[in-house]
């Protein structure tokens, strides 16, 4: 089963996810981390992340932006700096619509940048399209 690394300081945005991807009908092995500090000991595989059972290198990651102590888009810069991790597909989901800091995650190279609706039925058709964009096609990819 695919893995996807959600990185958000929101309990409400991470029940709201989990329950956009149950809408949609998707199954997929959601790991959530509250902060970046956390994303970055998650993706190598560091303290109470370094059971790869337990916690699986993720084939997506989901990057909010506005969280305490560090920007999403440090975590994203961190992320593209890693060798072991340069093919991972990083999607940045976030509130903010502020031209600059889009443009400065694709600058940093995040694969996309989407904007959280406030409607489920809007979320849900979001999760669905960017599931079958990045993670079929990535597994089409590797075959």
């Amino acid at each position: 089963m695919p893995t996807i690394l959600y990185v958000d300081d929101d309990d409400n945005d991470v029940l709201l996810l989990k329950h956009a991807l149950r809408c949609a009908k998707l199954s997929y092995d959601v790991q959530v981390v509250n902060d970046p500090e956390n994303a970055s000991a998650y993706l190598n595989g560091h303290g109470a992340f370094a059971d790869r059972e337990l916690h699986p290198l993720p084939d997506l990651v989901l990057l909010d932006l506005k969280m305490p102590r560090m920007h999403g888009l440090e975590i994203l810069a961190w992320i593209r700096r890693q060798p072991h991790l340069e093919d991972l597909t990083v999607v940045v989901l976030t509130a903010s619509n502020h031209i600059p800091e889009i443009n400065r995650a694709y600058e940093l190279g995040a694969n996309s940048y989407l904007i959280k609706p406030v409607e489920l039925g809007e979320l849900v058709d979001i999760i669905r399209g960017m599931i079958t964009y990045w993670l079929r096609a990535d597994v089409v990819a590797r075959k």
